[in-house]
């Protein structure tokens, strides 16, 4: 479909916005005339050939003052109705595939969430656009605690408690606000502007992944790696489940360490413990202390009496393993309560004794304070060793406290029955991944940290107490041994048959009641997703292994390194060949964004504000593995940075030709720039458009090949702003509307066309937005940009005309300061003689008009010559480059007289700041009282105004002399 697009004119002073710092000498910018530009564009009209249904998808610079915000979701639901995020086979080549890490269902969009949708988004566009058929695999994990507490909390709210319900009843309660709230993340994800393929959107419960899941589970306890026992574990009281390793954090906080008194049994004696939880001691089984420790070493082999248990006696122990310097150096040992007591317990050989319930309160081990909260019991228990003469005394003490990473709440290591996988012989082929490079992490140096890792992994309790989940696929025999007798199966039925087998047909089977870590599941991702374990499957074999992960680095265990041990167990393959981690996105401080800290940036009411593009571009600028501070003014300067595109573009529409000139457009489109024979026949200025494009080309897309995307983000930051903006933009404005005749304008009207449509190439991956309506409103356009061919390698060009092109800027610039320092009004021309060798001149005359444009000079009175005027004494000297100068006559840009008034005040002013500055520091009561740092910042504003004063009385006295021989 072809469609038509008007374009308005727009008012003079919007065609170059002066928002953002970077603009040079905006006030001297030459404005288009009203009535030239009526004249010259009224009756045009361009087309588009990229199919879009209907006028209200696209916008355009000449028709809006700024790009429209509210473009963006119309945009975005285009491209994805044309299939343009499909991987498309056409164009051959090895497919680039990401898989997205899924969000939480319960979730809501977070800095972290825009962080990996705009690197993994970037990748993405980048390599569709490099033809290479591309998958960006989307989809949502389950997320099994966090779920089934935001479902029990809205349960709660309705006077329901999830045991009243039963299990059945609230899975389907759970399911149900699935469907109703777990697509907000995804189209939160969607207003990010992230090109994934949702025909293909996954969620970890899916019967596909599910169905992966049993697969997994029931292979690896064959080859014996899942494994039922009792062990020590994390265990969260309020969740009522076990928790990994992982999912554990640990925060300093106050406490206390209180000093207890054991009964040496049979002896007067005492022996003094430190301990942080007191109510523990029901669960002692021994005392241990050092062997070397002479103060108990005539203890050793006795007895002591633990307190508040009616005498029960335990042994007294050495052991190298404690400390004797920390506390007493009496250690109890709590097998039950302790990770490291449990350790040794099992070393030993010592009972383990469990003293608590699941809800965190004492069973009956603990006598009296049985059915007590285990805090509640730590404040009564030491009331009572108080009264009875066995509290020695409670010191303030800095916990290491372990909390829940989901409910916040405080882990008890508890002794329970779970199943676990043996880590070992999986983590031994992950470490080989790396280490024969199948396997590459950016920042290489989380390579040390990912080895470090699986070097000493424990096995993974991969059980959890919770309704919504994988069930575990294992069934028990009723009345049989649970530990003993219990079948692996892929369903139910298989089980019950497996059962009638092994123990006749009149059994009766039930499910363990538990379901698995939610990272197991997860930790399939890569292949469950593209049809495993059916391997015969289209996806698993077009799409897997993929190319690309991309995550934080904070869950470089938690999910990256078990899907390359799963990975490669279950296929043979490393799942990717490349992880990339990006670091946290902090506040501008450095802080970490938290509700308390109130410093939380929410991304949708960023893109409300600034617009997805110049949020994108923001975050995009850090490094790998590094942490990003965001602020509101670099936010508020990229967003100027998408007002300048836009205006940038508005001048290139206004710039062309009308489309109904048949003739100018077949001479335009027949320069081919990417051409040597053409660059070289082209003016000074464009050449070096043309050449300093191709050169960032190159360089673009080599970052963008390594993973450096600061680098590319920055590069094409500062060529368009600098080069193409302040430079060529203002330069094509000499042959746009001056005199260099049709063939000159011809070739800037097709430099600006040309650089312009690669700069927006360049940008797309990272402002895919602002991009696409700008793509949309030049003229000839046959495809999408989201589609477009990324721009050819090594293209020509010229290295002296660059060289040359430094010259005329190198010259601009002084000129340029010569009228500052002079305080020359802006609109005023000014003379020049401009002095240089033959071959210079040669080439800086051609293009007088760009010079005089650009330095404000009066083409009448601006000379060209290889040698200096004849009132050069009386004229502003500058040396622009080596062979190149240039004398502008002070009488023709200032009131000699007044100038001398005005800075002979200025040199009295400094010099008063200057004395009294000096007069302090002869202040040996200054230099000796104040801050080092203030004597050092005073001592550096006399030196900088010593300096000052230097240059303004040199430029006074050339005033003055010039006023002299002026009178002569």
């Amino acid at each position: 479909m072809i469609f038509q697009t008007a374009f308005s004119l727009p008012t003079p002073t919007a065609l170059l916005s002066p928002s953002c710092p970077h603009q040079l000498n905006h006030r001297r910018r030459r404005l288009i005339s009203p009535s030239r530009l009526n004249s010259s564009f009224a009756q045009r009209r361009f087309s588009s050939s990229v199919a879009a249904s209907g006028n209200d998808v696209f916008t355009s610079p000449e028709t809006s003052k700024t790009f429209e915000f509210s473009s963006e979701e119309k945009i975005y639901k285009w491209w994805e109705s044309q299939g343009y995020f499909k991987p498309n086979f056409d164009q051959g080549g090895s497919p680039f595939v990401i898989p997205m890490p899924p969000p939480n269902v319960t979730g809501s969009l977070h800095m972290g969430h825009a962080m990996f949708v705009t690197l993994e988004d970037i990748m993405v566009r980048y390599n569709r656009m490099k033809g290479r058929p591309t998958l960006w695999l989307p989809g949502t994990d389950h997320a099994g605690i966090a779920t089934q507490l935001v479902v029990e909390k809205m349960l709660a709210s309705e006077g329901i408690k999830r045991v009243d319900l039963g299990r059945d009843e609230f899975t389907k309660r759970v399911w149900e606000w699935k469907e109703k709230y777990g697509g907000t993340i995804t189209n939160q994800i969607k207003r990010l502007g992230a090109s994934c393929d949702w025909s293909r959107e996954r969620f970890t419960l899916d019967e596909q992944l599910s169905r992966a899941v049993v697969e997994a589970f029931v292979k690896l306890h064959d080859k014996g790696l899942i494994y039922q026992g009792s062990y020590m574990v994390n265990w969260s009281p309020n969740l009522q489940t076990a928790v990994s390793d992982l999912e554990v954090e640990y925060s300093e906080e106050p406490g206390f360490l209180y000093h207890i008194k054991y009964r040496v049994a049979g002896s007067p004696d005492f022996l003094t413990i430190a301990t942080t939880r007191p109510e523990t001691l029901f669960g002692d089984v021994a005392l241990a202390v050092h062997p070397e420790d002479d103060r108990y070493s005539k203890y050793v082999g006795q007895t002591a009496i633990v307190p508040m248990t009616y005498g029960r006696h335990v042994p007294i122990i050495a052991d190298k393993y404690v400390d004797k310097d920390f506390g007493t150096g009496v250690l109890k040992i709590s097998p039950g309560h302790d990770h490291n007591d449990y350790l040794l317990a099992r070393k030993l050989g010592l009972p383990i004794l469990n003293v608590m319930n699941k809800d965190a309160t004492l069973n009956d081990v603990a006598g009296l304070f049985c059915g007590l909260d285990r805090f509640e019991v730590r404040e009564k228990l030491w009331a009572d060793l108080e009264e009875t003469g066995l509290a020695v005394k409670k010191e303030p003490h800095t916990l290491r406290v372990p909390r829940s990473q989901r409910g916040g709440e405080v882990i008890e290591p508890l002794v329970s029955k779970q199943w676990f996988v043996h880590m070992d012989p999986l983590a031994e082929k992950a470490l080989l991944a790396v280490e024969n490079k199948e396997l590459t992490i950016i920042p290489e140096r989380f390579e040390k940290i990912y080895n470090h890792w699986l070097t000493n992994i424990k096995d993974w309790c991969i059980s959890r107490q919770l309704w919504w989940g994988h069930r575990i696929p294992v069934w028990y025999v009723v009345g049989k041994d649970c530990e003993e007798d219990y079948i692996v199966a892929k369903n139910a039925e298989e089980a019950l048959e497996k059962a009638h087998e092994k123990f006749g047909k009149d059994v009766e089977i039930y499910q363990d009641p538990d379901v698995l870590d939610t990272w197991f599941s997860s930790s399939l991702w890569p292949f469950s997703t593209l049809g495993w374990p059916d391997v015969s499957a289209k996806d698993f074999n077009n799409f897997y292994p993929t190319n690309m992960l991309e995550t934080g680095h904070d869950i470089l265990f938690f999910w990256v390194a078990r899907m390359v041990m799963m990975g490669i167990e279950f296929t043979g393959t490393v799942p990717f060949s490349h992880v990339y981690l990006h670091g946290l996105i902090r506040d501008s401080q450095g802080r970490k964004m938290s509700k308390s800290l109130g410093n939380v940036i929410d991304p949708l009411d960023t893109i409300k504000d600034f617009g997805t593009d110049a949020l994108r571009f923001t975050i995009a600028l850090g490094t790998a593995g590094q942490d990003l501070n965001l602020s509101i003014e670099r936010l508020t300067a990229n967003k100027a940075f998408t007002n300048k595109l836009w205006n940038a573009g508005k001048f290139v529409l206004h710039s062309l030709p009308s489309l109904s000139d048949t003739s100018a457009w077949e001479n335009l489109l027949a320069l081919k720039l990417d051409k040597e024979e053409t660059l070289l026949s082209l003016p000074l200025p464009e050449c070096w458009a043309v050449s300093k494009l191709h050169i960032l080309i190159d360089s673009v897309t080599a970052s963008y090949e390594k993973l450096f995307f600061g680098d590319v983000g920055r590069e094409t930051y500062d060529f368009f702003w600098s080069d193409f903006a302040d430079w060529y933009i203002e330069a094509s404005k000499s042959r746009l509307y001056g005199s260099g005749g049709n063939s000159v304008s011809l070739a800037s009207q097709a430099v600006l066309l040309y650089v312009f449509e690669n700069i927006l190439k360049l940008l797309h991956p990272f402002m895919p937005f602002v991009t696409e309506d700008l793509w949309q409103a030049l003229p000839h356009r046959k495809e999408a940009l989201i589609v477009s061919p990324w721009p050819q390698n090594s293209l020509p060009r010229n290295v002296e005309s660059i060289k040359k092109f430094e010259n005329l800027q190198a010259l601009t610039r002084a000129i340029r300061n010569a009228r500052a320092e002079y305080s020359v009004e802006p609109v005023k021309r000014i003379s020049a003689s401009v002095v240089g060798s033959a071959e210079v001149i040669e080439y800086i005359s051609k293009e007088k008009e760009v010079l005089a444009l650009l330095s404000r000079l009066d083409l009448n009175n601006a000379h060209f010559t290889n040698a200096p005027p004849g009132d050069a004494n009386l004229s502003v000297h500058l040396v622009a480059s080596e062979g190149l100068e240039a004398y502008l006559p002070l009488a023709a840009m200032v009131d000699i007289s007044s100038e001398v008034q005005r800075i002979s005040k200025r040199l009295c002013k400094m010099q008063t700041e200057y004395d009294a500055l000096v007069t302090r520091l002869s202040s040996p009561k200054f230099v000796e009282k104040a801050p080092e740092e203030v004597v050092r910042g005073v001592k550096e504003q006399v030196e900088e105004l010593e300096e000052k004063i230097k240059l303004t009385k040199a430029r006074l006295g050339f005033l003055k002399s010039t006023t002299s021989l002026v009178s002569q």
